[in-house]
């Protein structure tokens, strides 16, 4: 069984493109050999900014033959359509056999596939797949049909076992597959051949490229901790630049450099954008201060002076670039202690939304709904509100403009400039937080307020438009603005009604009416049916949203907000995701989402928490069966004697002990659950509830729902209403699965 080698060798490949294009690479032609009938054990793919590697293991030598039978048309069936049948076998009538079917003679194609030489089968496949690659980009060359992401030199296809090596035929255009490739482009220029893997990955190294992208990470990462170490620093971890830089270089040498005196007083965040996005250095740091004193930089080549004349033309270029933040940093600091006023009054010229207006209407909106929302998460609300007013400011400082990702990061320096608290000034930074699953939560109450605040008008406001996520759709990042309304929130155990902050967003802002009269027309000049007939034929291929619209206009006038089901169906939606994670099942969230309260979102996770703990237990899962046969028995008697059993069991109507102890267990475990759910004590509230499975237990086994007596019949039935009436009072178990 032979093994494959490929390399496609180019101009430089960006970065950016070469892991997917690897993984595509090793894809498109493993599913094109399979396809064919050629397996294999093993696959591997490699990138370098010259080059992609695939390299197969025990590879079948030959596809195997198929004998393929097909059913066609009856023998009595119109003649286009045995035409039909024989076009698409590729045969002839006469090869065709007749044979009895249940329908009567029908005709059967038997095709035999002879199997194909497994290089046979790899030059087609690779030539169809170099045709078409999917890069994002790609470009033209020559005079050739071929589109690569940069020009295509040559192609390596060789396969190999004990016997030797054979090349694989492959011609696309004007490059012809061979054995040869190339190594570092100047410091081993020139072609050798290669005959297998270990002999193509030994030789590349020793021609100065590391193939393996993970191993030149490694080395840098290595080379440059080692560095920083031995001069009492430390290099600011950064894996995306990290995994970006390992795909500019075939052959890593790490250099540090050093940076001027006069950039030291940047802020670390500063220097290290800037070094990161301009000069893909790594940011050296003293552990001791925090300050950025060094830099990494990766070089390509080996110098006979080790690097000095690349470091000396890295730290002049860097320096001018410094120079520009220096500038920047000055003239904002200058606004800053003024008060940043004129960069407030500019965001009233920055539209956020061309339905919600500016960015500085954006900030009234957040600033009164972060003064509502301040008591609830224990904060000031003047100092919730005044945080809110400066977060944003950064927005218009010339940094920011510079460097877009330090936006909040530099508010915070500047408002600290300012004048103002540490409190508020955290604020800029944190109110966008957590802007992933991973990210830090804030626990400051002001910064919570805040940032709860922000989150909750960017829903509010765009649910107000009516502009949600379609799909895999999420322009305005609404999703993970949900996700961190969750998790502040979750994180902070704020017990805090979403309809509540919905409504004050509503009350406090006018735009939903602007919104809606801009958007249809205006109310005053229709009457309200045809205005509804209008905006019904406007919308008749989307009937749900035409509906939503229509039933907001009539309370646009109101202070309630009228999205706050769909919104709530919106958090919930997510939340189920977030639960499922952390091993919560969805039915026993549905189960309490069903429940009253389900807008305060850390009282509804209490609330699954407690019950997924409860259905784990025998009593538990016990009590569930018992309730649904309750429930069961009960549904169908109202079903079929069409009334409710709904009026209150009497125990003087009891025959059995078992029916009688029932009705105390039931009389006890209601006495304690009203009072535990109305203080929202759900595990009280389970543990009671689970006292109830031997005596539901000991009564289905004892006693006859559905007794001769119509009296004992209707007190048995109205008794399981307790049983269902209690249960359902701590989560609608109905939607629990058994």
């Amino acid at each position: 069984m032979p093994d494959l080698l490929i390399e496609l060798f180019s101009e430089e490949i960006p970065a950016r493109m070469q892991p997917k294009a690897a993984a595509d690479l090793q894809k498109r032609v493993t599913d094109g050999l399979v396809e064919a009938g050629i397996t294999y054990t093993g696959a591997r793919a490699y990138s370098t900014p010259r080059r992609l590697t695939l390299t197969l293991s025990d590879m079948l030598a030959r596809s195997p033959d198929l004998r393929e039978e097909r059913k066609g048309p009856r023998a009595d069936a119109p003649e286009k359509a045995l035409e039909g049948f024989l076009r698409s076998t590729g045969l002839t009538k006469d090869q065709l056999e007749l044979r009895d079917d249940k329908k009567g003679q029908t005709y059967f194609a038997v095709i035999d596939k002879p199997g194909r030489a497994a290089s046979e089968v790899v030059a087609e496949v690779l030539e169809d797949t170099i045709r078409n690659f999917p890069w994002p980009k790609s470009m033209r060359w020559g005079s050739g049909s071929l589109r690569w992401v940069r020009p295509l030199h040559r192609i390596l296809c060789i396969t190999y076992d004990e016997q030797g090596t054979e090349i694989v035929p492959v011609t696309v255009d004007h490059i012809t597959s061979g054995d040869i490739t190339e190594g570092h482009r100047f410091m081993a220029p020139g072609a050798f051949k290669v005959s297998s893997f270990d002999d193509y990955e030994a030789k590349l190294k020793k021609a100065h490229v590391v193939l393996d992208a993970t191993e030149r990470a490694d080395h840098i990462w290595a080379d440059a901790t080692s560095m920083a170490f031995a001069q009492g620093l430390e290099v600011v971890e950064d894996k995306g630049l990290l995994a970006e830089v390992a795909g500019l270089v075939e052959w890593p040498v790490t250099l540090m450099g050093e940076i001027g005196e006069q950039f030291l007083d940047l802020p670390p965040e500063v220097l290290q954008s800037s070094m990161k996005e301009h000069q893909k250095f790594f940011s050296v740091r003293n552990p001791k201060t925090g300050r950025i004193e060094k830099f990494v930089t990766v070089a390509n080549t080996e110098t006979p002076d080790n690097g000095a004349t690349i470091l000396a033309g890295n730290q002049k270029v860097l320096a001018a670039r410094l120079a520009d933040a220096v500038f920047f940093w000055e003239n904002d600091l200058r606004i800053a202690k003024e008060g940043m006023q004129p960069w407030l009054d500019s965001l009233g010229k920055v539209t956020f939304h061309n339905k919600l207006g500016t960015v500085a209407d954006q900030i009234d909106r957040i600033a009164a709904l972060a003064r509502e929302i301040a008591p609830v998460v224990g904060a000031d609300a003047e100092t919730a509100e005044k945080a809110a007013r400066l977060a944003k400011a950064d927005l218009a400082s010339e940094m920011v403009y510079e460097f877009p990702e330090l936006q909040g990061i530099m508010g915070r320096y500047y408002i600290e400039r300012a004048g103002e608290s540490a409190e508020i000034a955290a604020v800029a930074e944190d109110h966008y937080a957590p802007l992933g699953p991973s990210d830090d939560v804030p626990t400051a109450p002001v910064s919570v307020a805040v940032a709860l605040a922000e989150k909750i008008d960017k829903l509010a406001a765009f649910w107000a438009i009516q502009e949600k996520p379609t799909g895999s759709k999420d322009p305005f990042a609404l999703r993970r603005a949900t996700l961190g309304v969750i998790r502040l929130v979750l994180h902070n155990n704020v017990f805090f009604g979403l309809s509540v902050a919905f409504d004050s967003w509503q009350a406090h802002n006018p735009v939903l009416a602007e919104a809606f009269a801009k958007r249809e027309r205006s109310i005053s000049r229709l009457p309200e049916g045809q205005f509804r007939n209008d905006l019904a034929n406007q919308h008749k291929n989307h009937v749900k949203e035409a509906e939503q619209m229509i039933d907001g206009l009539t309370s646009v006038l109101g202070d309630r907000f009228p999205y706050t089901a769909d919104l709530l169906s919106f958090f919930h939606d997510r939340l189920k995701v977030y639960l499922r994670d952390q091993g919560i099942r969805h039915d026993v969230i549905d189960a309490c989402i069903a429940m009253e309260g389900n807008d305060d979102l850390t009282l509804l996770v209490k609330r699954a928490n407690a019950l997924s703990d409860f259905l784990k237990t025998d009593d538990g899962e016990n009590l569930l069966q018992g309730f649904k046969r309750a429930n069961n028995i009960l549904s169908q008697a109202e079903e079929k004697d069409g009334v409710e059993y709904s009026f209150g069991a009497d125990i003087k109507f009891a025959e059995t002990d078992e029916e009688r102890a029932l009705f105390k267990a039931l009389d006890d475990a209601e006495a304690t659950i009203t009072p535990a759910m109305k203080d929202e004590d759900f595990a009280k509230a389970m543990t009671a509830m689970a006292a109830l499975r031997a005596p539901i237990d000991a009564f289905f086994e004892a006693v006859q729902v559905n007794a001769d007596n119509d009296m004992v019949r209707r007190n048995r039935l109205n008794l399981l209403h307790r049983i269902r009436t209690i249960c359902l009072s701590v989560a609608d178990l109905t939607r629990v699965e058994g």
